[in-house]
């Protein structure tokens, strides 16, 4: 005997059911042929009785409603008069199952999207937040253009002793540790003005002034001034 496979098909609900009905049958959803449904619909009920699959009570409670509205529909009218005309004899029995299966169809749509986008999201893998690179601002108090103006200040100041002689070489390096060198000497505060030592040429102070901006850079030092016009001190940071 050759073997053979049955398949029947499942559905989670019996307004997926009839909604299947109506797709397979390409039935007009408002204007429902409700005879013909109901008919297809008990005989789904007895494909699965016959293979002996419990049917839920939701099933049995849709079916006795198609019969209802059928029976309903088959029912002849009674004319009454204008006084006696009731407002649910002008409804359409079936417009409470249409509105229903609206509804359901309205649902099962936007789960499908949910799904697709679920299916999309698996593919994506993200990675782990990666470290963004720190970008050291201008010292807090202190205005860049009033730490430009304080060195401008220095260098008028030491103008008339400037002299022409061979120019002495100085390195950023050797103003860092000229700098670091005050501050471990002074309790770590010295003032912007003690910075700029040794020959007091224009080459040493400018040389001096990258030396501080290398050091504000690297977090060694911080500048501060506490109220406008006032001294600015160069603090050297704890180590923590």
């Amino acid at each position: 005997m050759l073997d053979y496979e049955i398949k029947l098909d499942a559905f989670e609900g019996p307004l997926d059911l009839l909604m299947h009905l109506i797709e397979k049958n390409k039935i007009d959803i408002y204007d429902i042929p409700i005879a013909v449904l109901t008919e297809q619909y008990i005989e789904y009920l007895d494909r699965f009785q016959e293979f002996n699959i419990e049917i839920a009570s939701e099933f049995l409670v849709m079916a006795a409603t198609l019969l209802q509205i059928k029976s309903r529909i088959l029912l002849p009218k009674v004319k009454k008069t204008e006084d006696e005309t009731d407002i649910e004899d002008e409804l359409d029995p079936r417009q409470e199952l249409i509105d229903r299966l609206l509804e359901y169809r309205r649902f099962k749509e936007v789960s499908e999207i949910l799904d697709q986008l679920a299916e999309e999201q698996e593919k994506l893998f993200f990675r782990s937040p990666t470290l963004i690179p720190v970008q050291y601002l201008p010292p807090t108090n202190l205005d860049i253009q009033l730490l430009l103006e304080a060195f401008h200040s220095v260098l008028e100041a030491n103008a008339d002793h400037t002299s022409l002689v061979s120019r002495e070489k100085f390195s950023v390096q050797d103003k860092m540790a000229d700098i670091i060198f005050l501050l471990d000497k002074q309790a770590g505060t010295i003032l912007f003005t003690d910075a700029f030592t040794r020959s007091g040429t224009k080459n040493e102070f400018i040389t001096t002034f990258l030396a501080l901006l290398e050091l504000m850079k690297l977090k060694t030092v911080t500048i501060k001034q506490t109220q406008p016009f006032s001294p600015i001190y160069i603090n050297r940071r704890s180590e923590e």
